[in-house]
């Protein structure tokens, strides 16, 4: 198995706990396939795809409460809890070898600002709870919404990490931004200049 080299950019994303992150990359990568977290070959790119993808993601984290929906191996969830401790945040996932893979790391990295949920989005006891939510690579927008808007509090924050064609999936999801009253609905670059793809977001408030 190649695992790919800790970009030199990783100090610059990871300011704060950076040794984590690494100790963290290093057991995705090593195991993330068995145990079905990540892909074929994804330790190749296990930096470069999902790590430093998901640490920009902390520089529009506001000290508070965050949801994290479909957490999977970790990503954002657990990469943005390493870069900000003074951020609480609940890891929201359905499958229970994932949830297992999340307790073992929460335990292994010491985090004490994480909470590992298992539950489905709209069954997780944390209606209108979270200052900000956040998912990547769960459902396109318009099906994402109904499941992350109802765990925001009034005048929270939706922060959805999207692919390059986040602005269309704005408007294909005209409907449900009207059903659950969100404004200020826009797409953030994150990263620019400095990944070699930047993350696009989708940024939203929960009137």
């Amino acid at each position: 198995m190649t695992i790919e080299p800790e970009p030199l950019v990783a100090a610059r994303v990871f300011p704060v706990g950076l040794d984590k992150v690494r100790e963290f990359t290093r057991a995705l990568a090593q195991f993330g396939e068995e145990r079905g977290l990540i892909g074929p070959r994804e330790a190749e790119r296990i930096w470069s795809r999902h790590v430093l993808n998901s640490g920009v993601l902390a520089e529009v984290l506001e000290p508070g409460h965050v949801i994290d929906v479909g957490s999977g191996g970790g990503l954002p969830g657990l990469v943005v809890a390493i870069a900000r401790p003074d951020v609480h945040v609940t890891l929201v996932e359905p499958m229970e070898r994932r949830t297992a893979w999340l307790e073992e790391q929460v335990r292994d990295l010491d985090l004490d600002n994480v909470t590992v949920c298992r539950a489905r989005a709209q069954e997780a006891p944390y209606a209108e709870s979270a200052d900000q939510v956040t998912a990547r690579a769960v459902s396109a927008l318009r099906t994402l919404i109904p499941l992350v808007a109802p765990l925001a509090k009034p005048g929270g924050e939706l922060v959805l990490m999207k692919g390059a064609s986040a602005a269309r999936e704005i408007d294909e999801a005209a409907k449900q931004i009207k059903t659950f009253g969100l404004s200020d609905v826009r797409v953030v670059t994150l990263g620019e200049g400095l990944l070699e793809q930047p993350t696009w977001v989708v940024r939203a408030t929960v009137d």
